[in-house]
């Protein structure tokens, strides 16, 4: 008999919470979220979704329920995108105020998301009655079948947490699926996708959505939480992958994918198959990556990546300093960012850091080294952070005790360094200032620099770009003051 039972799906990333991500205004649909949405559906469940991207507040969920009167009310957040990973305490607080209201209405409360599965008892407490543990799309299938047949032993489904007369229990954890092409493409009609498309067109001239082409990562960097998809790696078939790209562009016509995989391509002769099939389809599209500096060594790699429409690959390069990496398991080499950059820049991709200052022992010569590598390669794009400790990390454990009474950032801009270390908070906000600020000096001076050799290729943004040395050059002094006054101060 199939299945009539309701679910109102959401997720508890708000774009207007963020101040910083709300002004870049490149939104991307939860995709997690619209993953596990499609698999209900394929199981005969009527499935809806709140999209809290451009909600005011959490209460407008109230009209969704009133409407769709649902018997689940799944909170289920994006694991792919690292704001989500990020567990904000804004985001925190309106999925608590969701839950509470979902819970007055009579649904059968599940949340699923990389917060809730370190923090179970917190959200058990706050109104839901299960928190999913790891990755979710099974579980929650099993879960919602039980209940609705009147069951009410969970203790057979593995990766659950819930209340049992005031007693949280926890069931056996689950292996992540390996079989990635099993899963449905994602419920990608729940989305106002023309709410997106004009918030990118508005702010960044074209339209992008995302993929995810894999789950897992098995590298060890001792910073990096994963408690959705793990230590392992499991790919979906270039042929799979491709086949969404048709039928996406064919429905949406977007410009550009980020694909959204914690690390793109690892499967030897991946990303070689994936260019060629993108080339037999004859499918344009530009996309973005994140992998990392010792997987883009190899000359063959870079160009199917170029071939098959890659503009931007970010790179996790953290720090120009080889004492840090290695404290960091990061388990790469400066000189092998060097390559990779380099070879990336000959085939037309555009390198990007990921940097990270105020890992524990970093001094002033790694800082100094992190911002010489940054000025020597300029990569295209740099983002930086502080040190940021996640639960269950042995980063975290490291610092757990430094901690106290603040363990999240309130948004993704906040930057606020929450141990001790050998500089104070201020110095790491002002160094943040200081390294934009010195980075795009030199960016300016390379553009100056090509404007004299090649006068001939000049257009009107590349000596908008030269003749911004103008600005950075007294900014930088006036940064790079500060930072010394501060550092003084110490």
């Amino acid at each position: 008999m199939m299945q009539q039972n309701s679910i109102l799906f959401t997720h508890s990333y708000f774009l207007r919470f963020d101040p910083k991500q709300w002004a870049l205004g490149q939104p991307y649909p939860p995709l997690g979220t619209l993953y596990a949405a499609a698999l209900m559906r394929k199981n005969w469940f009527r499935v809806s979704l709140f999209d809290t991207m451009f909600a005011t507040r959490p209460e407008e969920v109230e009209a969704a329920l009133s409407m769709q009167k649902p018997d689940f009310f799944v909170v289920y957040d994006d694991g792919f995108n690292y704001l989500t990973k990020m567990c904000l305490t804004n985001m925190r607080e309106a999925a608590f105020t969701m839950c509470k209201l979902a819970k007055a209405e009579g649904c059968k409360v599940i949340v699923c998301s990389s917060d809730s599965t370190d923090c179970y008892q917190k959200y058990l407490d706050e109104g839901a009655d299960f928190v999913i543990i790891g990755e979710g799309e099974i579980t929650l299938l099993e879960l919602v079948q039980v209940i609705s047949k009147g069951e009410t032993d969970y203790t057979a489904i593995p990766g659950l947490a819930y209340k049992d007369n005031d007693k949280v229990v926890k069931t056996s954890g689950r292996p992540v699926l390996r079989d990635l092409d099993s899963l449905p493409f994602p419920a990608w009609d729940l989305v106002d996708i023309p709410q997106y498309r004009q918030s990118w067109l508005k702010h960044a001239g074209y339209f992008s959505l995302n993929m995810s082409t894999t789950r897992g990562c098995p590298f060890k960097c001792n910073w990096c939480a994963k408690p959705i998809y793990g230590n392992r790696y499991n790919s979906r078939s270039p042929e799979n992958v491709v086949d969404e790209i048709k039928m996406m562009k064919g429905w949406y016509d977007m410009d550009h994918i980020w694909f959204c995989d914690d690390i793109f391509g690892l499967k030897p002769g991946w990303v070689q198959e994936f260019a060629r099939l993108i080339k037999k389809e004859r499918i344009k599209i530009r996309f973005k990556i994140q992998s990392r500096a010792d997987l883009l060594v190899e000359e063959d790699a870079v160009k199917a990546l170029a071939e098959a429409g890659c503009e931007i690959a970010w790179i996790g390069a953290e720090s120009g300093s080889q004492k840090i990496l290695d404290a960091m398991d990061k388990g790469t080499r400066v000189e092998q960012i060097h390559t990779s950059t380099m070879l990336m820049k000959q085939h037309g991709i555009k390198p990007s850091f990921f940097i990270q200052f105020g890992y524990p022992g970093e001094v002033k010569e790694d800082i100094s080294q992190t911002i010489d590598m940054i000025n020597e390669l300029l990569p295209f794009e740099i983002g930086i952070s502080v040190s940021y400790p996640l639960p269950g990390t042995v980063f975290y454990e490291r610092v757990k005790a430094d901690l106290k009474n603040k363990t999240n950032w309130t948004d993704s801009d906040e930057m606020a360094l929450m141990f001790r270390n050998t500089f104070p908070p201020t110095y790491y906000k002002q160094l943040h200032r200081y390294v934009h600020q010195n980075y795009h000096q030199h960016l300016a001076k390379n553009s100056l620099m090509q404007l004299f050799k090649k006068p001939f290729n000049a257009n009107m943004a590349s000596v908008k770009k030269a003749f911004s040395v103008l600005y950075y050059t007294p900014a930088v002094i006036i940064e790079k003051y500060k930072l010394n006054r501060l550092e003084k101060a110490l």
